[in-house]
């Protein structure tokens, strides 16, 4: 099984930057696609980006596009999520997630953090 632990969260002001961690405890890190996503409140949780389990392909939501960057580090058993050029609407909590392929479907994930929270001031 897999074990995951977000990190990098707290306040910025709008056109500010941040960077999430999230670090996967277990044997199988290696094989799982890795996607964030948000929940913003009085709101659906939403899916941002992911990478698959070699990080040869990545995915973004519309909203996000040009302005985060999803990345991960296989031997640190490590994904990152580094967000620039933030605005108020990013407010959110944000979650990591494991799983068995690259998907935007939150069913599509088998494993999922605690989340760590963004926000963003204008």
């Amino acid at each position: 099984q897999v074990q995951l632990v977000e990190s990098g969260g707290g306040l910025v002001q709008a056109g500010g930057s941040l960077r999430l961690s999230c670090t996967a405890s277990g044997r199988i890190f290696r094989s799982y696609a890795m996607g964030w996503f948000r929940q913003a409140p009085g709101k659906e949780r939403e899916f941002v980006a992911v990478i698959s389990w070699n990080g040869g392909s990545t995915y973004y939501a519309d909203s996000v596009k040009g302005r985060f960057t999803i990345s991960r580090d296989n031997a640190k058993s490590t994904v990152y999520l580094q967000m620039n050029s933030l605005k108020p609407e990013d407010t959110a909590v944000y979650y990591c997630a494991a799983g068995r392929a690259p998907t935007n479907a939150i069913l599509g994930y088998d494993y999922w953090g605690q989340g760590t929270q963004v926000t963003v001031s204008s």
